[in-house]
């Protein structure tokens, strides 16, 4: 006859966890803030790191992707990766970024956080003294902490880190040379050389994360410190959310011979192994030349963009907002003069806009005050009618 439900005046029991427990975290993560810290609806997206959905060649992707998921094409992973990814990998970092490296070095990671997860896991550790630039990515810093290592940051220039303002006892460097995040600016030739020869004579790890270079927008290429390093001390981390979709959680690690079975047991006691589809999807977007058409244009449309922004700033909110120089990337930074970056942040966002503050970088030196402008999701007219809006809330001078 069916099922009946029975009416009882007696309240539903609890489906809660206890709220009482002696449990407790370790000391050190209630100090701990996620970054961004809250993510405004707004029409008008300037924040930094987002990429232009719009753009991504769902047709193909699905088909790939498809072709992966038929019963028995995909069983358990290997920890470092599909090889026929990790093979991929290598060609296309070293055709695209001069990055030095065969299949073997390649650890396939979900994004830039598992590779410096990793990184912390196999080689530093809690205690470990970590030189970072300031200002700085805030994720890779929250890690550092958050696995109990001491972090300090390290002045920036129009040539990048300061090699000079490097502290003593420091176990490991993390920096991102070829754009630095969140300036701009690239690390000029000299200054690579002088940090190379810095980490040789202290036996200290550099950490490299290229998360961007695809998007160079003119200049010289930038050649990455790992194909400057002849001591095998650079770990080299890429990540395909720029090129593609950070949803898709892809990036990679590449290590030197003598770190390959440490990454491989640590990527598997933390997550086993990662998407074979996904992953096998992947080397065939790389193989077939799809993703190397997709970068190609994407890199056009967000040239128009970042061209489109610099040129603003450089008149309309001349006194204002000073462009910091940059020539890649989906984000431009710019020094603000008249008030400080975290009202001009709030009043936009009263208008419609998104954007981040450059003090929220700010690591251990005093903030630079300052606006990221993200230029990944947004239109061209989006652009327009949201500098329009940004230029309503700074005063003029």
């Amino acid at each position: 006859a069916g099922t009946f439900v029975r009416e009882s005046a007696a309240p539903a029991p609890s489906r809660h966890a206890p709220a009482a427990s002696p449990l407790r975290p370790r000391p050190g993560w209630s100090d701990l803030r996620a970054w961004p810290s809250r993510l405004p609806d707004v029409p008008y997206d300037l924040r930094a790191g987002l990429t232009d959905t719009r753009l991504f060649p769902y047709e193909a992707w699905r088909r790939l992707i498809a072709a992966e998921l038929r019963p028995g094409v995909h069983d358990i992973g290997d920890p470092a990766g599909l090889p026929v990814l990790r093979e991929a990998i290598a060609r296309h970092a070293g055709v695209s970024r001069s990055v030095r490296a065969s299949a073997a070095d390649v650890i396939v990671t979900s994004g830039i956080q598992q590779a410096l997860d990793l990184v912390g896991r196999v080689l530093l550790g809690p205690g470990a003294h970590v030189a970072v630039e300031d200002p700085g990515y805030p994720p890779a810093h929250l890690l550092f902490r958050s696995q109990g290592m001491r972090v300090t940051g390290v002045p920036v220039d129009a040539e990048g880190l300061r090699v000079d303002a490097l502290p003593d006892g420091v176990r490991a460097v993390y920096l991102t040379p070829s754009h630095q995040f969140p300036l701009g600016m690239p690390m000029s030739l000299a200054r690579r050389r002088a940090l190379l020869d810095w980490a040789r004579r202290r036996d200290v790890v550099i950490i490299e994360d290229d998360y961007d270079t695809e998007f160079r927008y003119g200049g010289r290429p930038v050649e990455p410190l790992q194909s400057l390093d002849e001591d095998g001390r650079v770990l080299y981390l890429g990540t395909f959310s720029k090129v593609m979709r950070p949803v898709l959680r892809l990036g990679f690690l590449v290590a030197p011979p003598a770190l390959h079975d440490a990454f491989r047991m640590a990527r598997y006691v933390t997550s086993w192994h990662g998407d074979p589809p996904v992953q096998a999807a992947l080397a065939r977007f790389i193989d077939e030349g799809l993703l190397a058409r997709h970068v190609r244009r994407s890199r056009r449309i967000y040239q128009e963009r970042h061209e489109l922004i610099a040129e603003t700033l450089g008149s309309a909110f001349a006194g204002r907002l000073t462009p910091v120089p940059c020539a890649a990337g989906l984000h431009l930074s710019a020094t603000l003069s008249g008030r400080s970056d975290a009202e001009a942040v709030r009043a936009a966002e009263a208008e419609g806009v998104a954007l981040f503050p450059l003090s929220d970088f700010a690591v251990t030196e005093a903030p630079v005050n300052g606006l990221v402008l993200g230029y990944g999701a947004i239109t061209a007219d989006g652009i327009r009618e949201a500098l329009r809006r940004l230029d309503r809330v700074l005063p003029a001078r």
